[in-house]
């Protein structure tokens, strides 16, 4: 049977100093192919090259990647400050789109780190700028120095609700996971459902109310070691099995 074919929202870089590309993390090819079970082909998110209903047209699911650059404030109704970093103002004008519209659709994405503040802004939310500048709150970002083992080692739990779609995916109501973010949701929009928080209270895991399809959003990097971790498995096994239930869905339409 073929694979359903996942795209894996592509960041912009440098490469030696002066060539701009595309690219992603090999080890979220790696989580989508051998862990999701699906094709995974990177996705330029640049509307200059492609628009939002071609990649509706052509993709069963969608990975929103991590990234150093941030959602730019103006997205929700915010000044930009030099607190918030970095942007991508291209990306934004394709994954904030194409979120609302798989919503609609039933389109299963799989949010990850700036993915999951993709995911809350374009259902609503707004963002807090840094995090570990907030009283009580602590510094989730990606330590400075270390081993890329070390940098994403599992530092702090992460509770998600009881019964809840979350706890039904992972089978355990409290998981231990890593943290590599600066920012994190201030204010979750109406359709947003916080379902996970770390111990500072720092939201962590995310779905959208009332969705049609698989929305389920998380604020650590769950493709590393994407094939051993439990928790990582879970969730790329449980977004995989989405994606091949919309196109079969997608299938028995075009048959129909």
């Amino acid at each position: 049977m073929t694979r359903p074919i996942v795209g894996i929202i592509g960041n912009s870089d440098m490469l030696n100093v002066d060539y701009p590309v595309f690219t992603t993390g090999k080890m979220n090819v790696e989580a989508v192919s051998n862990v999701a079970g699906c094709v995974p082909l990177l996705v330029p998110a640049d509307p200059r090259v492609l628009s939002v209903q071609e990649l509706l047209n052509t993709f069963d699911g969608f990975l929103l990647t991590g990234g150093r650059p941030n959602v730019h404030p103006s997205e929700y109704g915010e000044d930009e400050t030099k607190a918030h970093g970095a942007f991508d103002r291209c990306r934004d004008e394709i994954t904030l789109p194409l979120v609302r519209a798989c919503v609609d659709l039933g389109l299963p994405f799989f949010g990850v780190c700036r993915g999951f503040q993709e995911v809350a802004v374009a259902m609503g939310s707004t963002l807090h700028p840094e995090i570990r500048d907030l009283p009580g709150r602590d510094n989730h970002r990606m330590p400075p120095d270390g081993t890329l083992q070390e940098k994403f080692e599992l530092r702090h739990d992460v509770t998600v609700t009881q019964g809840g779609v979350f706890h039904k995916v992972l089978g355990a109501a409290t998981v231990r996971t890593n943290t590599l973010h600066g920012q994190g949701i201030k204010a979750a929009g109406p359709r947003i459902v916080i379902d996970g928080y770390a111990p500072d209270g720092t939201p962590e895991a995310i779905y959208v109310k009332d969705a049609k399809g698989f929305t389920l959003s998380v604020q650590w990097h769950p493709e590393w070691q994407a094939g051993i971790d439990p928790v990582s498995r879970a969730l790329f096994g449980a977004f995989g099995d989405a994606a091949r239930a919309y196109a079969r869905s997608k299938r028995a339409k075009a048959d129909a």
